[in-house]
């Protein structure tokens, strides 16, 4: 499923425009992006918690010379599904 399709069924299951769902979605993806940014985490009980952790600087190698490459420290974006939605996958 695309952007398009998630606004197209978020229109449908809540009787309102695309127009309207996209602006819903676009802001909802807007306030997770944020949240992330300031390091804090977000949790949907049943749905599941977005969080950010620190990746540390590791040594690594080029797979086509075999030389060691340094690569950097970064943050990444990690999700935990909660229960709920768990059940509903299996």
């Amino acid at each position: 499923m695309n952007k398009t399709q998630i606004i197209d069924a978020m229109a449908a299951d809540a009787g309102i425009s695309k127009a309207a769902a996209k602006k819903a979605l676009e802001s909802f993806l807007g306030s997770v992006e944020g949240t992330l940014k300031s390091g804090n985490r977000l949790s949907l009980v049943g749905f599941g918690s977005f969080s950010v952790s620190k990746r540390a600087a590791r040594e690594g190698r080029n797979p086509q010379t075999g030389k060691t490459i340094k690569i950097a420290a970064k943050n990444v974006v990690k999700f935990k599904a909660g229960s709920d939605l768990s059940k509903s996958v299996n």
